[in-house]
């Protein structure tokens, strides 16, 4: 399994010579697997340079695509608007969500609807299916997607990819306990070889205003990582306005509470 980051900051794309060194883009990761299926999970402005490399690819054939979606928050579906192979014959699209398969199609076409956009998301050329996230464990190839639900506003999901003993878990958007850890999440991350989670926030800022925004802190993540042995933490949902500089003191942080910790940048891979 190799999986590419290609968005990383929450809640709105930034850009400035102070945030080149884990980029401006909102969230988008990709997952290629063994069997080369295709996995996107979310499509913040990080999905329209992934789709920008699938359209460069020579001789590609229909490829299938499984665009995997934790909610609908506009930092995480912005990026669909210009992704290429919506676009294209050449792709198929099948969208996943929690919501059964004609609301996702509605809520996607609301973002490309009426006066918001001169394309109607129907209209596109790529093939499309619509699928609803099934409460239990499901396939894609080989892979093994399980998923639960998230402390977040209009609610969001995490995921965790099993394939060959070799897992990630992505929980992109959440906010944690007010006493404790979030022990249902522990339970999920259990011995996960990458461990991706929210740290919008420092504990400063959090405690500062914050709560009840439904974004976490690196140190939650530490704590939940210690616990559930994970082997990586890779902290993710960057807020727009830290700089890189100060996500670096952040990571140095956090080394010191999970030694096994590392900072999402765009553009980096991870092969598990």
């Amino acid at each position: 399994m190799e999986i590419t980051f290609w968005g990383v900051r929450g809640s709105s794309p930034v850009c400035g010579k102070n945030m080149v060194e884990y980029g401006g883009h909102t969230p988008c990761a990709s997952l290629l697997t063994s069997e080369k299926h295709l996995i996107i999970l979310d499509a913040g402005t990080g999905i329209i340079p992934l789709g920008e490399t699938l359209m460069e690819e020579k001789n590609r054939k229909k490829m299938p695509i499984h665009l995997i979606l934790t909610h609908f928050h506009i930092d995480h579906t912005l990026g669909l608007l210009f992704f290429a192979p919506l676009y294209s014959k050449k792709f198929e699209i099948s969208f996943y969500s929690p919501l059964k398969p004609k609301e996702t199609q509605k809520m996607l076409g609301t973002l490309m609807g009426g006066r918001f956009f001169p394309v109607d998301f129907n209209e596109t050329e790529s093939k499309k299916h619509f699928k609803q996230v099934p409460s239990e464990d499901f396939n894609i190839g080989n892979v093994l997607i399980s998923h639960r639900p998230l402390h977040h506003p209009q609610g969001s999901l995490a995921y965790r990819f099993d394939e060959k003993e070799k897992s990630a878990v992505f929980a992109t958007d959440t906010e944690h306990p007010e006493k404790g850890v979030d022990k249902p999440l522990v339970s999920f991350a259990r011995k996960a070889d990458v461990f991706v989670y929210d740290s919008t926030f420092t504990p400063e800022e959090y405690h500062q205003g914050k709560k009840g925004w439904g974004h976490s802190t690196w140190l939650e993540g530490t704590r939940i990582a210690r616990q559930a042995e994970v082997k990586k933490l890779v902290l993710s949902h960057f807020n727009p306005s830290h700089s890189d500089e100060k996500i670096n003191v952040i990571i140095k942080k956090a080394r010191k509470k999970f030694q096994e910790t590392y900072g999402a940048k765009q553009g980096l891979t991870l092969r598990l």
